[in-house]
């Protein structure tokens, strides 16, 4: 392999002369070889959206100079475009800051403008970094990956995952069942109603992911080192937050408190939670669906789902509720990426948070696997999702608590003794209401109508 020599204030390190990295990416990759997990391809999307925002904003305040703005511009926008992808090397467990991050895309932004545009003279730190520290724009960073992310990708996940329900509602408004309280028989409803209760969960989260998410849009950038705002002109931060604004298509606002923003992290906790609670929504469809598909014959078998691939590598036939199971794994999953931000965010020490790679890297796992997971199951499970409408019917005429609508006519104790007779011995509800002489026959079929129940 041939190398070059790279400098920077600590002195010279021998760099593959293939990459278009800095000595300081070349320093983490050596004292950094921890683990597989490399820094999020959305985080370093999102730092070229500010390092092309910064340059805009340096240049509109007379700090930049055009020819060097412009080459800064248009790398960015070769990165943006998908270029260069090799040269982002560096692992999550670096510094909690994350400067090892922005100083590689500060330096892969230079060495590339520099070899497009000679005698250039673009320097990471006095051009690319140019009004800005790391402690401002890893945060900054973090929350235009973790907004794009969930509104350009997760939400319209979710709007999928929502119509396909209302449509199986419509299918089966028509549908009557047996209802399952504490995994016992209960009263009926319709599948419709129970599969509208899936739906409002889904439509519960949006709001929860929509609402917190906002809290997102308020960015560090104009903080720098510990939220004073040294070295960067007034007003940078509200110029740079309108540019990233332009780039992304979100209203970006620079944070009234750059102090609580550097050294607090309770924004991504918060969008978190609304993570966590549709991960745990999830949970409970996804095992709903694969109790009620359980069988095909010794288990409920309510409901048919697609058959995908071969359940078994011994038992010959077998299909199991696989999209299920995906669901449920990414879950949990997630359920233990809150509980490392939850921890995380809460170590800010005096002027900054160093927890902020494993955050951000975790929270962004947790958006890209519950959009990839929605979008998978909604596709190749719960479209495809037919009632069993003959065995629901057989549940429902079988089941004690229709007794349930006689306790009006002839009391919760009555009732009770009709339900514990047709247990005992085995035999239908009308016939122990018949032996107990609580109601005549016309009488017992006026009353228990379970299209009368829903």
């Amino acid at each position: 392999m041939e190398y070059r020599m790279e400098h920077d204030s600590m002195g010279e390190i021998k760099v593959p002369a293939s990459h278009c990295w800095g000595a300081q990416t070349q320093r983490s990759l050596e004292n950094f070889n921890i683990g597989a997990e490399t820094m999020p391809s959305e985080v370093i999307h999102a730092f070229v959206i500010l390092k092309r925002a910064a340059a805009e904003a340096n240049y509109r305040m007379k700090k930049l100079e055009e020819g060097r703005k412009n080459a800064i511009v248009e790398v960015c926008e070769s990165i943006l475009q998908g270029e260069y992808p090799e040269e982002f090397p560096l692992k999550v467990w670096q510094t909690g800051s994350g400067t090892q991050s922005n100083m590689n895309v500060n330096e892969v932004i230079a060495h590339i403008g520099n070899a497009r545009y000679p005698g250039l003279g673009l320097h990471p730190n006095d051009h690319v970094n140019m009004s800005q520290s790391s402690n401002d724009t890893f945060p900054t960073a973090m929350n235009i990956a973790a907004r794009l992310e969930i509104v350009k990708r997760l939400l319209p996940a979710l709007d999928c995952m929502i119509a396909v329900c209302r449509q199986l509602e419509a299918e089966n408004k028509d549908v009557i069942k047996i209802g399952r309280t504490h995994l016992q028989d209960a009263v009926p409803l319709r599948f419709s109603q129970e599969i509208s209760g899936w739906r409002g969960m889904l439509e519960a989260n949006r709001t929860m992911l929509t609402q917190s998410s906002k809290s997102l849009l308020s960015l560090a950038i104009g903080g720098t080192a510990v939220g004073t705002g040294l070295n960067c002109p007034e007003g940078f931060d509200e110029v740079c937050a309108e540019y990233i604004s332009r780039l992304t298509g979100e209203s970006f606002l620079p944070a009234e408190n750059k102090f609580h923003a550097l050294t607090s992290k309770d924004s991504f906790v918060f969008v978190h939670g609304a993570l966590k609670a549709l991960a745990a929504n999830l949970m409970k469809i996804a095992n709903d669906i694969r109790w009620l598909a359980s069988g095909p014959r010794c288990g409920l078998g309510e409901i048919h789902i697609p058959e995908n691939e071969p359940g078994s590598s011994i038992m010959p036939g077998k299909v199991n509720p696989t999209q299920c199971e995906a669901v449920t794994m990414i879950a949990a999953q997630v359920m233990g990426n809150d509980a490392a931000i939850g921890f995380a965010a809460s170590q800010g020490n005096f002027e900054l948070n160093v927890f902020m790679p494993v955050i951000a890297y975790n929270l962004l796992q947790s958006v890209r696997l519950l959009t990839d997971g929605i979008n998978s199951f909604t596709k190749n499970c719960l479209s495809g999702l037919k009632a069993n409408k003959e065995k629901m019917a057989y549940y429902l005429n079988r089941s004690l608590m229709m007794v349930t609508c006689l306790t009006p006519e002839i009391g919760y104790e009555n009732a009770a003794a009709v339900a514990q007779k047709a247990l005992r011995e085995n035999i239908t509800l009308k016939e122990a209401v018949l032996a107990l002489g609580l109601l005549t026959e016309e009488e017992y079929e006026a009353k228990v109508r379970p299209e009368k129940m829903v």
